[in-house]
């Protein structure tokens, strides 16, 4: 499937997304994406974009926003960055597009915001895959960078000092296949990690207090949704713990690991791709 670009406007700012559908429905991709069916919706972490999610907009079909202060969409110091709001804005944008139900897939912190959006709207959502997720959860611990971030002053130098050779090294450290970040993608994430998407993180990664983390925990057990879980088992940041506290709270989910996979497991391993396909219940690929 072709993979389309747009850009509306949505709370009186810019909101950029991708979509991908069947030639053959191309005059309706805007006005209504999903043609009633369940519509696969992709949400990414930071520091990326929906740039992210263009091999399975190609496979599957569906929508890849550009989260608020991420990538060409909003990044406005007004706006609030937290998974509250990002699920508030998810569920602006659907309703915008006439999406009435979407199949989810998530990864980063787009998974806080869509597990929001699926325990506050669950006739929204009828399916969801979680890939590598934020450890948003009571008993986990962020990794030293994510901790320093949250300390004021101290993490806005460390973010405002980020150059383009240390964002290389830390995308490409999380990845096992060297052609997941070749130099096009680097150059279009650099070019998004602007002040806007730098104060995007900090305020996301601070709004995760213990409050934060009890109410991901309680939305991730409220979800009664088919749920699959697809782990990069060589995650340079999120190990077998983060695993294993979301697989305790999904205890009917389908948990794929993938032992040669790291960060972004579908840009390291094929079969994530197929996994997602077959479970969306996307048509044969020939």
């Amino acid at each position: 499937m072709r993979v389309q670009e747009h850009t509306i406007t949505l709370a009186e700012g810019p909101v950029f997304y991708r979509s991908a559908r069947p030639e053959e429905s191309a005059a309706s991709r805007v006005e209504s994406p999903g043609g009633g069916a369940p519509v696969p919706l992709y949400l990414h972490g930071a520091p990326t974009s929906s740039d992210d999610w263009i091999g399975l907009l190609e496979r599957t079909g569906g929508l890849a926003p550009d989260l608020l202060g991420f990538g060409r969409s909003a990044k406005g110091g007004h706006l609030e960055y937290s998974p509250e709001s990002l699920a508030d804005f998810l569920n602006d944008l659907l309703s915008k597009l006439a999406v009435e139900e979407v199949q989810l897939v998530l990864q980063g912190w787009g998974t806080a915001a869509g597990v929001l959006l699926a325990a506050r709207y669950p006739e929204r959502v009828e399916r969801m895959v979680l890939f590598n997720s934020v450890p948003l959860l009571p008993g986990l611990t962020w990794p030293w960078w994510a901790r320093q971030w949250r300390i004021r002053a101290v993490g806005e130098l460390a973010m405002g000092s980020t150059t383009k050779t240390v964002l290389t090294r830390w995308l490409r450290r999380g990845a096992t296949n060297p052609a997941a970040w070749p130099t096009d993608r680097i150059d279009q994430t650099w070019n998004h990690f602007d002040q806007g998407t730098q104060r995007a993180i900090l305020r996301l990664q601070r709004s995760a207090d213990e409050e934060h983390q009890r109410v991901m925990a309680a939305a991730l057990e409220s979800l009664r949704v088919p749920v699959l879980v697809i782990w990069g088992e060589q995650d340079p940041w999120w190990g077998a713990d983060v695993l294993d506290a979301y697989a305790a709270r999904l205890p009917e989910a389908q948990i794929e690991r993938l032992p040669d996979a790291s960060h972004w497991p579908w840009l390291d391993d094929p079969a994530a791709i197929r996994l997602v396909a077959s479970f969306l219940g996307a048509p044969d690929d020939h």
